[in-house]
């Protein structure tokens, strides 16, 4: 693959992202559920986390989107970078 067309596709790759992103906005809040999915663990793993005080949830049961991505980074920043390139 030359380096044109390695450019070429990042190029489309970084469009079709911001397309996603345009069309599909993140939520400012998610449900238990939603928050298992995006965390990669189970719904009662999220209960625990929940039951520790570790996520919080609002009035309508539902957890802001910033509290997933804290968890995500403390998760990620956890991970040796041999972890990091295997899949989840």
């Amino acid at each position: 693959m030359t380096m044109q067309h390695e450019s070429a596709l990042i190029t489309i790759a970084r469009t079709a992202v911001q397309l996603y992103a345009e069309t599909h906005p993140r939520p400012t809040h998610v449900t238990q559920a939603q928050a298992a999915e995006r965390l990669g663990v189970s719904r009662w793993k999220v209960g625990n986390l929940v039951k520790a005080g570790k996520l919080r949830l609002n009035a309508c049961g539902m957890i802001p989107i910033e509290q997933i991505d804290a968890v995500r980074s403390v998760r990620h920043s956890q991970k040796t970078p041999e972890d990091r390139s295997q899949p989840a």
